[in-house]
């Protein structure tokens, strides 16, 4: 149905993680759990909100992570969000 969503936290992902990486991820979790690769017009506000909602949670996840070892070079760095 969708492409594996990736890690987007250092070390994993060896540049920082972006805005456009956060939604495609929130994006590709929406389609996995609820089925539908696109929703249909009824289903379309609540399908983007859970998107923007899971879009935001992964920033805050990722800003609060503490990556800690030898691999751990520096913290996360989380780009602001972009001014709607």
């Amino acid at each position: 149905m969708c492409r594996s969503i990736k890690t987007l936290r250092p070390p994993v992902l060896p540049e920082e993680a972006t805005e456009e990486d956060f939604h495609a991820a929130a994006l590709q979790y929406v389609r996995k759990v609820s089925g539908f690769r696109a929703p249909a017009a009824h289903n379309r506000e609540v399908f983007e909100q859970a998107v923007d909602e899971i879009t935001e949670a992964t920033r805050k996840l990722l800003e609060g992570i503490e990556v800690r070892g030898a691999a751990a070079k520096q913290p996360a760095q989380v780009p602001e969000p972009a001014s709607a």
